[in-house]
This record gives structure tokens, sequence and C-alpha cells, in this order.
């Protein structure tokens, strides 16, 4: 059974994001189709962290290049994400527990499809704002240093969060 089903929902007409958001969730539920056949999921895990730390790298140079502060959510998110990942594997290399391969599975599916509407949707709008083209990392308005602290990207489209 699938983790999570690519939809309209997932798409933020952003070529380079979709496809990789796509690949994400093919990866997730090859992981999760092997955890369905009984089968030792870690390869399968294992390459989605891999997909999963470069896509991150590449929203986060994405970041960077439009302004976003260093510190910020949505940064911080994915830092949390990926130490959890992190720990999975550790988990099941060093320790031989398989236990969390099963529970992430869920806490994942659940995760990217919040994650990719409100703090994904935010980097979109802000790079279309910016004219930032993602295949010559280029802003038709470069970002200059903020005059006030105030005027760099620091939210990461959620109300929730505080920022």
């Amino acid at each position: 059974m699938s983790a999570l089903a690519w939809t309209d929902e997932l798409v933020l007409n952003q070529p380079e994001l979709d496809h990789t958001h796509e690949e994400f969730v093919d990866l997730l539920n090859r992981y999760a189709d092997t955890l369905d056949r009984g089968e030792d999921a870690l390869p399968a895990f294992k390459a989605l962290l891999a997909h999963t730390e470069e896509h991150f790298a590449m929203e986060e140079r994405w970041m960077a290049a439009t302004g976003f502060e260093p510190e910020n959510c949505h940064s911080s998110q994915h830092a949390m994400v990926l130490n959890v990942m992190r720990e999975v594997v550790r988990y099941a290399e060093d320790l031989g527990d398989r236990e969390p391969l099963a529970i992430v599975r869920t806490e994942l599916s659940q995760w990217f499809p919040g994650h990719a509407e409100m703090m994904d949707a935010a980097l979109v709008y802000t790079m279309e704002q910016r004219g930032f083209d993602p295949k010559t990392g280029e802003c038709r308005d470069p970002i200059k240093a903020p005059a006030k602290a105030e005027e760099a990207v620091s939210a990461c489209g959620s109300t929730s969060c505080g920022h």
C-alpha cells in the first residue's frame, strides 16, 4: 500500500521542485512497499534519506539565494527531519532495532504534504517575487544585505510558528 499518493495538491508549479517532490514520494512509496512485503527496508530507506539530503540542500541553496535568514523555521524543519531519518538508520545499523523504520513511514507521509503546502509554497512564492532562476542560480532582483534585520526572510509560510 502506498504511503503517499502524488496528487495535484502537491504540485507547486515550480518544475525543479515538483520533480524533486515527485521523486521523494516515489522513494517513500518504494520504501513503504518494501516494508509491506516484509523485506529489509533499510536499503530503500537509505535511498530515501540520500535523496532527502540532496532535496533539502537544493532548497537551502535557493533560500540563501533569495534572502532567507540562515536560521529560519523552514531550514530548522529540514534539520529536524534529517536528524530523525539519520537516527532511524543508526538504530537499524548500530542497535539492530528495525522498529523505527516502520514508525517513520507514517510520520513522513503525514508530514510531507503540510511541509510542501506551507513552507515549500512560501519558498516558491519568494523565488517568484525575487525573480530567482533555479537553473542559473541568479535573481532578477539581487539580494542585498537587509538594512534592518526584519527585512530578511525568516518566515516559513506558517502562521503557527510565530515568524
